[in-house]
């Protein structure tokens, strides 16, 4: 057994089906199959059996597939280590971020692409579920992400607090008679809020609901979203106003729409810079981390 074979397998279990699995590998069905039993024959037990077109892990499979993972993994992240001995700060950097923490990238990338133009920048967009999700399967490097969250599983980073700030329509601010960049938070009872709110785990959506409770009222949510983008959008038509952290408008053109500082809150939305806490950091994300570390300033 040798990593080729391992790699073959796990390919297989991947694609579901040798025909697929072989188009993936560049190879002919035949040859994929045979190596697929080698390797039972090797270990002496059945890997996965055929139901109908469909592959299905036995137990022994899964064992195999599990520690195949971690095998392959660590080959790859030895070999970019290996070479990054001399080649220096080159690849890929994989990020990932929630639309509304995605400024603490974009204020930051620039500067890092110019400083390492040999580095390749990928990018993903998930909530903070999604994003630690990611990092725990080694689809990317570095996140961003809001808290609460565990962070148990991760080494981390905390960032600089983000103030809440409400984002209404033109209109409305001349309607309600808004002559400052201010508002209070009473000032926004009965008016219709479109607010962020997490697919899963809880956040700043129960954030902003407790505040408004703690000044009186019930607020009025006629919309849940996770996409902050989906938000500002229907705040600039005026279906209604909105609560969010400061930093999230720093990566959006708004129109239409005027952002007031809420005068009598402090509450603030937190967030982290996370990694992996067992796995080979690229040179690359520990120069991008390291930007982080040494206060790179958002404007």
């Amino acid at each position: 057994m040798d990593i080729r074979q391992l790699h073959y397998f796990s390919t297989i279990v991947e694609e579901g089906q040798i025909t697929r699995a072989a188009k993936k590998l560049h190879m002919a069905q035949p040859p994929l199959s045979h190596q697929l039993k080698l390797l039972e024959e090797e270990l002496g037990v059945k890997l996965i059996e055929r139901s109908g077109k469909k592959l299905e892990l036995t137990n022994a499979g899964k064992v195999l597939y599990k520690k195949a993972q971690k095998l392959i993994h660590q080959l790859e992240e030895t070999i970019i280590e290996v070479k990054e001995t001399d080649e220096g700060c080159r690849g890929t950097l994989s990020l990932g971020a929630s639309k509304s923490c995605f400024s603490f990238f974009s204020e930051r990338l620039p500067a890092f692409v110019k400083k390492y133009p040999l580095v390749t920048i990928q990018l993903r967009e998930g909530d903070s579920f999604v994003i630690g999700e990611q990092i725990k399967n080694k689809e990317i490097d570095i996140g961003v992400t809001r808290l609460p969250m565990d962070l148990s599983e991760f080494s981390y980073l905390h960032l600089s607090k983000d103030p809440y700030v409400a984002v209404l329509h033109h209109d409305w601010v001349r309607e309600m008679d808004l002559c400052s960049s201010k508002i209070r938070m009473e000032q926004l009872k009965g008016i219709p809020l479109l607010l962020l709110h997490r697919i899963k785990g809880s956040g700043q959506y129960e954030l902003v609901v407790d505040e408004c409770r703690r000044h009186g009222f019930e607020p009025n949510i006629i919309c849940e979203c996770p996409d902050v983008t989906m938000i500002l959008s229907l705040v600039s038509k005026g279906m209604g106003a909105t609560i969010i952290p400061k930093y999230s408008l720093l990566s959006f053109q708004t129109s239409n729409v005027q952002v007031l500082q809420i005068e009598n809150t402090n509450i603030v939305a937190e967030s982290a810079l996370i990694w992996s806490k067992d796995r080979y950091l690229p040179k690359s994300a520990k120069n991008f981390i390291e930007m982080f570390e040494e206060g790179f300033p958002l404007d």
